[in-house]
């Protein structure tokens, strides 16, 4: 017997059929001899349909009392569940996330779990019930009801599996895996039956829509195994674990990207220390995350032309901040680009093969697809790329490194 925390996203439990078909095969799993703890997320739509009521009202909504609203919409889906459990025969219980005690900070909107008192839900898994509990929110010290940003009902999960010890924390979505890139772009896309943290937490943090970054953090940090399944198909989905001996030495586990770039540059600011810090304090001082970054010295050896780039959303702003900044240093000029996208290879196997950046690079040149800028790290290599050649980009990484085979050489 093993204890299972199984978690269901919006469009799993999108409709009184899908919340039967989750009761069922939560049924199933408790026929194996299974503990089951279910964390699920509101209806398909259900929180945006509640944040338009309250921009409707105030067009800034308070955020404590934001909160208060749009954690209704979990409660009804805890309760619609706990009652299909019950009428097929499967005892059921339900709970908010206050009631089962998930501590947060005070943060209203982005909070971020403490601790979670798991002794109320043990009992009843004691007492043979499934325990149902409401995603996406908690309580701070202060008893307000607090909700954990989009995507946190992964969080909460993780967080429970974590409390609980669970064997497994099982992640059931619209897809049946993790993928080696979007099968939407690449339709020979294969499905990982395993992945580790690292790549994961990569792939997460550079694109890939699957699983929550903060979610794969918690998993991480308290080894909670977690996978990746299909609630509309049957399937073993992903296992995502800790990296072992007999996990298969690929060079590369998948191909990411991001759509939201936008890079700016400044161009012939002074080359003397302290640059870099005083073209990105005012942009980090406007709130805006920097991501990639390079710096290049000047034909004349005292000017420098300095490249970074931020989240397409944060464009506008950090393009007025930069130029008001480049005024103030005697800049030459400021340039912006708001086509381009991030390219990415992720694989803990490029710890001990040589040669990945040279095979990413030659098999984009081919294409004819001119870099922009390389980051790389450990288990990773960025590039950023003209939006146009996206796909083309995708498609070509994909083939360079045979990952649509089934053993990658």
């Amino acid at each position: 017997m093993a204890l299972i925390v199984q978690k269901y996203g919006g469009t799993s439990v999108g409709s009184v059929e899908r919340i039967q078909a989750v009761a069922q095969r939560v049924k199933r799993t408790r026929a194996q001899g299974h503990d089951v703890v279910v964390v699920v997320s509101a209806m398909s739509g259900e929180t945006d349909r509640l944040i338009g009521l309250a921009r409707a009202v105030q067009p800034q909504p308070v955020p404590r009392e934001l909160d208060v609203l749009i954690a209704t919409g979990e409660q009804v889906t805890i309760a619609l569940l706990a009652m299909a459990l019950e009428a097929a025969g499967c005892p059921a219980r339900s709970y908010t996330g206050s009631q089962v005690q998930i501590h947060t900070d005070s943060a209203h909107n982005k909070a971020r779990i403490r601790d979670i008192d798991g002794a109320r839900v043990g009992g009843d898994l004691e007492a043979g019930r499934v325990v149902v509990v409401a995603g996406f929110q908690g309580i701070d010290r202060a008893g307000n009801i607090t909700t954990l940003g989009r995507g946190g009902s992964d969080t909460s999960a993780v967080a429970m599996a974590a409390a609980l010890k669970a064997d497994e924390c099982q992640i059931y979505t619209d897809v049946d895996g993790v993928y080696t890139t979007d099968p939407r772009i690449e339709p020979r896309a294969r499905k990982l039956d395993r992945i580790t943290f690292e790549e994961m937490l990569e792939m997460a943090s550079l694109g890939s829509k699957v699983l929550q970054i903060r979610a794969v953090e918690f998993a991480g940090k308290y080894r909670v195994p977690l996978r990746v399944l299909s609630s509309f198909r049957e399937g073993e989905g992903t296992l995502i674990s800790f990296e072992e001996d007999n996990v298969e030495d690929a060079k590369i586990a998948g191909i990411a990207f991001a759509k939201d770039e936008a890079k700016l540059t400044v161009l012939g600011v002074p080359d003397q220390p302290g640059i870099a810090h005083k073209i990105l304090g005012p942009i980090s001082e406007a709130n805006i995350e920097v991501d990639m970054i390079v710096q290049n010295v000047g034909a004349d050896s005292t000017t420098t032309d300095f490249t970074f780039t931020v989240h397409r959303n944060d464009y506008d702003t950090a393009l007025q901040v930069l130029r008001e900044t480049a005024e103030q240093l005697s800049a030459r000029e400021v340039a912006g680009d708001e086509t381009i996208v991030k390219l990415s290879l992720v694989g803990v196997g490029m710890r001990s093969h040589a040669g990945i950046a040279s095979q990413m690079f030659e098999a984009l040149a081919r294409e004819g697809i001119n870099i922009r800028m390389i980051s790389t790290s450990e288990i990773k290599i960025s590039v950023v790329i003209d939006e146009k050649y996206l796909e083309l980009g995708v498609r070509a990484l994909h083939e360079a490194f045979g990952l649509a085979e089934k053993t990658i050489l």
